[in-house]
């Protein structure tokens, strides 16, 4: 299955697909607990009055029997409702923020930023959790009890069992639904607010070293604390509105109890029956009462199955076919035809008619000024691209035919930006290749020249957030020694020296052109010593292949690339 097809799923299909037993066992232990609560409270009531009246121990034999037998089982049914309750929301969460990870994977242009994406992927997701155990199964509990406790009520008493009713809609239907409706309007205030403040924090932590740089720290601190500040007025406010509420639940309880007394004494009730029917309305809104909160609470998720929505409903960046191709076997030949790639309409084509073949241990070198589309040209291969005319071919097969995941598992490597693991340095090299040992790891670092530093730094050393604990140079080395440790078919490499030293970065390319001798190779880079051993250098000025051929044929002619030659030539 598609990550595309998985995410148009996000974020309702986790409650309506493989978890109905699951749900229903739920509901039926919390309404089990609630209902053994209500006929405690009743054959206690029963015992306690009843008893006043001395009667022969055997006639309260069975209350007392079945006092203890409900005390138990109510413990036994809230136990089991707490454990199917939080393995269906825990199942829920875990899905939904699967699928949600999913489908950022393939997405198009996205709005949001990072701040903000983690409180999507973290909060939000939190909130498919308080779904089912703050509002849904708590909600059909109450439902299940109050229907109970006004059935009994009618045969007991007619009367009094509307005045029941009566009071549990109240603080069951009215009550909820106001808050519900005032909870609508804080959230559209404080949802804003706290993903505002999340944006403000984020910056202040990975921005600190450029704030600090500008003077720029201080207004950073007194804009998150506004934000701060505006965030918990807010709050307060809601919580005043929310107490308010509970404070009206309580009164209807009271009010109705009162009631329910005054109508059974005006029927002639006798003392037994009027204390049966008081308590067990008493404990009837137990299971009620925090219906105020649940409501309250729904729109809250609610609007964060909004914002997972937008994400899932984020169009993605390629199209994934319904029925996908089997995926070519290696050896790989890759096809570039007349390759058109325009990221908006509005703009000029950030690759306009390429054409490249990249036959089995052929190595191309691709050349060029910044945003001339050498990236853009890795992306389409990678299926990170949609073109808008063209073809890519692998083995003859269009790659538009086969699965984006069968593309990057056969066409992949250093891309730009690199993402450096919150884990250790073990861990962060064998995602590319689990189960290496660590002479295998050695090797990668020592081709990528940090196994001194790995020897220094040892393999357990955590690494910063997005490789903040290392320089620039050595996350780059760390992410190149992934992509030679997982060995695709095709090994793209987006500037492999980027970020180092002269010497670094040319032993380093003199490494990379021995290691990837014989290797179908597709290196963008920038830095022309060493080109004279690939097999074909191409570049690319404004999206169109300018010039093509051997490093002597290049800088033998006259255009961008003798002129780059040169330059170089004299900074050295």
């Amino acid at each position: 299955m598609t990550t595309t097809r998985a995410a148009s799923r996000l974020p309702g299909a986790w409650l309506i697909k493989g978890m109905h037993a699951r749900l229903a066992l739920a509901v039926a232990a919390g309404a089990a607990a609630e209902l053994a609560a209500v006929a405690l409270i009743a054959s206690a009531a029963w015992l306690i009055t009843r008893a006043a009246e001395q009667p022969p121990l055997a006639a309260l034999s069975v209350a007392i029997v079945a006092v203890r037998g409900f005390a138990t089982s109510r413990g036994v049914f809230r136990y089991g409702e707490r454990l199917t309750g939080h393995d269906v929301a825990l199942r829920a969460q875990a899905t939904t923020r699967r699928r949600l990870y999913e489908a950022l994977i393939p997405a198009g242009v996205l709005r949001q930023r990072g701040a903000d994406l983690l409180s999507r992927m973290v909060d939000d997701t939190d909130a498919t959790q308080d779904l089912l155990v703050r509002c849904l199964l708590p909600a059909a509990a109450a439902f299940i009890t109050g229907l109970a406790v006004v059935g009994v009520g009618f045969v007991l008493l007619p009367a009094a069992a509307l005045v029941t009713l009566a009071g549990l809609a109240v603080a069951g239907v009215l009550l909820p639904a106001l808050s519900a409706s005032a909870g609508r309007r804080w959230s559209a205030r404080i949802a804003p607010a706290r993903a505002d403040l999340a944006e403000r924090v984020a910056d202040l932590v990975h921005g600190s070293a450029d704030l600090a740089a500008y003077g720029a720290g201080p207004a950073a601190l007194r804009s998150a604390a506004e934000a701060d500040a505006g965030l918990a007025r807010l709050e307060r406010r809601q919580a005043r509105a929310h107490a308010l509420t509970t404070a009206a639940g309580v009164l209807v309880q009271g009010v109705t109890v009162a009631l329910v007394v005054l109508v059974a004494q005006s029927s002639g009730a006798d003392r037994i029956a009027t204390a049966v029917l008081a308590l067990t309305t008493l404990v009837a809104f137990e299971p009620v009462l925090p219906l105020a909160a649940a409501g309250e609470r729904l729109t809250g998720i609610l609007g964060s199955l909004r914002r997972l929505r937008e994400i899932a409903h984020t169009p993605p960046a390629v199209r994934a076919p319904a029925l996908p191709a089997p995926p070519p076997e290696a050896p790989l030949t890759i096809e570039i035809d007349d390759l058109v790639v325009r990221h908006t309409p509005d703009r000029p084509a950030a690759l306009d008619g390429v054409s490249l073949t990249l036959a089995p241990g052929r190595r191309v070198a691709l050349v060029g000024p910044s945003g001339a589309g050498k990236s853009t040209l890795l992306g389409a291969l990678m299926r990170l691209v949609e073109p808008e005319s063209g073809n890519i071919r692998i083995n003859g097969i269009d790659i538009r035919d086969l699965s984006p995941e069968d593309v990057r598992e056969r066409v992949t490597g250093l891309t730009q930006d690199p993402y450096i693991f919150q884990t250790t340095l073990r861990d962060n090299l064998t995602f590319a290749c689990p189960g290496s040992d660590e002479t295998t790891l050695a090797e990668a670092l020592r081709r990528v020249k940090l196994d001194a530093w790995a020897e220094d730094t040892g393999w357990n050393t955590f690494l910063g957030e997005d490789g903040r604990t290392v320089s620039g140079g050595q996350l780059q080395r760390l992410a190149l020694a992934r992509a030679l440790l997982y060995a695709p078919p095709v090994l793209l490499l987006d500037e492999p020296a980027e970020s180092l030293d002269e010497a670094t970065a040319d032993h380093l390319m003199a490494d990379l052109l021995d290691i990837t001798h014989g290797h179908t190779t597709l290196l963008v880079t920038h830095r022309l010593r060493g080109l004279d051993r690939v097999d074909e250098i191409l570049v690319l000025e404004d999206g169109r292949i300018t010039q093509r051929g051997h490093h002597t044929d290049l800088v033998a002619a006259p255009g961008y690339y003798r002129d780059l030659w040169q330059s170089e030539a004299l900074t050295r």
